[in-house]
């Protein structure tokens, strides 16, 4: 498939053409789901940690004698049916994240990519570049006559200037082509790539 390319100040350089089995396949949603539910999965912190019965603190002796009381018998005041008791099942410190299929990978990053084509929503950018003006201001304007509410840009290296002048854009991101994923693609309105990047993601999912 052919595109236009264009640059930051929205002018004209040329066209190139993307191979169909990248950016025109059919996409799979549920694929897409699959990969992003594995993406959430993988960031969380699983810090979560609650004290059970051996680890709150309090005596560890019987509240009162077995027999005799006329109340149910007891044998710690840790128990979880106490104010002071630990709780039961609760959660602990884990992983979240569990295995996927390359293939399944490779194969959201596809549709990802084709879904935002055939929504005309990808651009393809000469280079990422802004030379001496690598300011926020500078970008944030290009960004207005753009008309993009929401991109994600992504290059083969991401240059300094480029990224600190990206940084503080609130709905505008920047990513190497190495860490092109689905959530990134998805969550963004707009995906721009770059010549560079084109050739890296190629390389990438030969």
């Amino acid at each position: 498939m052919q595109l236009p390319v264009i640059t930051l100040d929205n002018g004209q350089a040329g066209e190139i053409d993307l191979p169909d089995a990248l950016f025109a396949a059919a996409p799979r949603a549920d694929i897409m789901a699959r990969v992003v539910h594995w993406q959430l999965a993988k960031r969380r912190a699983g810090t979560h940690k609650v004290k059970g019965m051996g680890e709150v603190s309090g005596t560890t002796k019987k509240p009162y004698r077995q027999k005799g009381t006329g109340n149910a018998r007891q044998g710690s005041l840790r128990a979880p049916q106490f104010r002071t008791g630990g709780a039961v099942h609760g959660p602990v410190v884990r992983d979240h994240g569990y295995s996927l299929n390359k293939k399944v990978r490779r194969l959201g990053l596809i549709s990802a990519l084709s879904q935002k084509a055939a929504e005309g929503k990808l651009v393809v950018l000469d280079t990422a570049a802004l030379g001496a003006d690598a300011k926020t201001s500078a970008m944030a304007s290009k960004v207005k006559a753009l008309g993009w509410k929401s991109a994600l840009v992504v290059d083969a290296q991401v240059e300094d200037g480029f990224g600190r002048a990206v940084r503080n854009l609130k709905n505008v991101n920047v990513l190497p082509s190495m860490g092109a994923n689905v959530y990134d693609i998805l969550k963004h309105d707009v995906l721009a790539v770059t010549r560079q990047a084109v050739d890296a993601l190629k390389e990438r999912l030969a």
